[in-house]
């Protein structure tokens, strides 16, 4: 009896331990503008310049009533290297700004085919990755790195 209790409190406590491991993924709150910085720090062309919300919808076209909290930073137009970080106010709109980051991607891309090619490529490595609410574009001169730093913070 002693062992058939103790088996159904270990059974209750791991499936407690999954259930709470299935909710928790993307529940912790990011630092995006440590995260922005990190992955600013895979650029090697140029530097980029943080900018406003109002830039940031524009830019993206993203409707920041759905947007809880954000930081971009954008380059002046030489490179095609910029990070954008979004947390939407809730997972319905997620998938719509990462839709949102890949058409700017290949806007870019169509955009820098025509006036600066080697760029190019740094679009087609760009780094789109979403977790919990949270969504994040990276486009870098080092892709590997800028990976290991979203592994590194959950994404």
């Amino acid at each position: 009896m002693k062992k058939r209790i103790s088996t159904c409190f270990a059974a209750a406590a791991a499936i407690a331990c999954v259930l709470t491991a299935c909710g928790s993924k993307g529940g912790a709150d990011i630092d995006m503008k440590k995260l922005s910085a990190d992955l600013q720090g895979t650029i090697t062309s140029g530097s980029l310049a943080e900018v406003s919300s109002d830039i940031l919808a524009s830019t993206y076209f993203l409707d920041m009533e759905k947007i809880d909290d954000s930081v971009a930073a954008l380059n002046s137009g030489a490179s095609a290297c910029e990070v954008a970080i979004v947390k939407c106010k809730d997972s319905d709109y997620v998938k719509e700004a990462e839709q949102l980051f890949h058409t700017r991607v290949d806007n870019q891309s169509a955009l820098f085919a025509d006036y600066n090619a080697p760029e190019v490529a740094k679009l087609d490595d760009a780094l789109i990755a979403s977790s919990g609410d949270y969504v994040v574009l990276c486009v870098t001169d080092d892709p590997d790195s800028a990976q290991s730093i979203l592994k590194e913070a959950g994404f």
